[in-house]
């Protein structure tokens, strides 16, 4: 018989108390003679789970036991008298554990229950642990893994519409943490750093609600000519474009033309600056202007007397500097507008296959040559020197040395790399490309994935909390507004003296 522990337990812990002797007489015991440490590990797992389970039932109760029952006035002004026991089941981390407190209600209102605003719980059934930890499963794999996993590690008994739910709900209050913990704004007299921003958008396949309306109506009209595939130019109309945006600082790093190159060749090359103080997100929700009108009202909190020197890295979509140009404008800020350079290499690459064979390696020579005078700021003379090429060699198909003469010509003004590189300022979007990767594709694209409008926004708000390092400190923010909006909201303000010391 076990004689753990030596001193009697606390009133209503006895049971996790009696379980954990039991506990440790299987283990010293015969029961597990044989087993191997999988066996017994997974033993102790299911057993100690379960002793955990016991001891938080057991807390929560002595703790609601603990709280004078009063009577309290709502929101409504109406003072509850009427008093009575109601049971509450809670599906914790650990299992399904029931607390028993007071309820008190009035004629012709609605009941409140003191403790648990003292407990903070959740509206719903599930703890603020089970949400967490399913929302970070969510933000990393599918539904269905999510549910497995959670299953498999925790006591917590989640479906996988509940999963579903719990998600939207942890990422409510996303727009609100970043208005209300935004970085403080540096000083910054005699700092070179840079204010960066860049935005672009990826792709995410949804349900036909969940479509902009153009291309749902898109989608309705569109009939294919083989049922089992696309043919060439065809769409299916099924995606929604989100909006992707990040705001870093960068620390001012000069260099030549010819470093560039050889970095782009191969060469050996000197470390650069890393983003400072990144925050990404992504919406498909909201319109494109409207995010890159956060990406400035971001820098703008960071930056507020516009000091620092702006910088905004754009591919080329006449649609988003369109947007960029008039954030800027509300925002009363000057900045700067470098065209992401390799775009341009790509644009460059496919003039030359106008030119040369597939394979030929004098295409590459060709090609390194026109992209050295691009980065010493003759982005003009290399437009005009492919055209003549073409004309010269009288080309019947010239529609991409065509395409990168006009790309080069329409954006002259954000192609003066040889002023960006000695300014020190950044000519690549990287971040930003990165961003469209790990933030949406890699988990809104997986196979199979069709997303509704609100699934898919709060899927990206908590994997945008998480990519900028914010998710931790956003759970503290949730349960603080948690509390204001199903406890303190439904109090008169009288009642604030126990509530503030609950909410503490």
């Amino acid at each position: 018989m076990s004689v753990y522990p030596v001193t009697p337990p606390p009133s209503g812990f006895e049971a996790a108390v009696a379980t954990f002797g039991r506990l440790v007489d299987q283990l010293t015991g015969d029961a597990l003679g044989g087993a191997d440490h999988a066996a017994a590990e997974r033993f102790v797992h299911r057993e100690g789970t379960e002793v955990m389970r016991q001891l938080f039932e057991a807390w929560l109760n002595a703790r609601a036991e603990s709280e004078a029952v009063r009577d309290v006035v709502g929101s409504d002004q109406v003072t509850r008298t009427h008093h009575r026991s109601a049971a509450r089941p809670i599906e914790s981390v650990f299992g399904t554990v029931t607390v028993v407190r007071d309820r008190v209600g009035a004629r012709g209102a609605s009941a409140l229950t003191p403790v648990d605003a003292v407990l903070n719980l959740s509206a719903n059934r599930f703890s603020f642990g089970v949400l967490e930890r399913v929302a970070r499963e969510a933000i990393r794999g599918s539904y269905a893994s999510t549910v497995e996993a959670v299953g498999a590690t925790t006591g917590a008994v989640v479906a996988k519409r509940q999963a579903e739910e719990l998600v939207s709900a942890a990422a409510v209050d996303f727009d609100a943490f970043y208005k209300e913990t935004a970085f403080d704004p540096v000083d910054a007299d005699g700092d070179p750093r840079l204010m960066v921003i860049t935005a672009d958008g990826k792709g995410i396949v949804m349900r036909a609600e969940g479509l902009r309306p153009a291309t749902r109506a898109k989608a309705a009209k569109s009939r294919h000519k083989l049922a089992s595939r696309l043919s060439k130019g065809e769409k299916r109309n099924r995606k929604r474009m989100a909006m992707v945006a990040a705001v870093y600082d960068l620390d001012v790093c000069p260099r030549s033309a010819a470093e560039v190159f050889g970095d782009l060749t191969g060469s050996a090359r000197k470390p650069r600056p890393k983003p400072k103080q990144k925050r990404v997100w992504a919406s498909v929700e909201k319109e494109a202007g409207d995010v890159i009108g956060e990406a400035f009202a971001e820098a703008d909190q960071r930056d507020p007397d516009h000091r620092r020197r702006w910088v905004v890295l754009v591919d080329g979509s006449a649609a988003q500097i369109a947007a960029i140009r008039s954030a800027a404008r509300k925002a009363k800020v000057k900045v700067t507008l470098v065209l992401d350079f390799i775009h341009v290499t790509e644009y460059v690459w496919a003039a030359a296959w106008d030119l040369f064979k597939e394979g030929d390696a004098a295409a590459e020579d060709w090609v390194r040559r026109y992209l050295l005078q691009i980065l010493e700021g003759r982005a003009s003379t290399v437009a005009a020197a492919i055209r003549r090429s073409a004309t010269c060699r009288k080309l019947e198909k010239r529609t991409n040395i065509d395409k990168a003469a006009q790309y080069l010509l329409g954006h002259v003004d954000m192609l003066r790399y040889d002023e960006f590189l000695r300014d020190g300022l950044p000519i690549a979007t990287g971040v930003i490309e990165g961003a469209c990767r790990y933030l949406v594709k890699d988990r809104m694209d997986i196979t199979g994935a069709r997303w509704g409008l609100p699934g898919a926004e709060a899927v990206l708000r908590l994997r945008s909390l998480h990519a900028s390092g914010d998710l931790d400190q956003y759970w503290e923010f949730h349960r603080e507004r948690e509390f204001a909006r199903n406890h303190a909201s439904h109090y008169a303000s009288g009642e604030m003296h126990w509530l503030a010391r609950a909410a503490a």
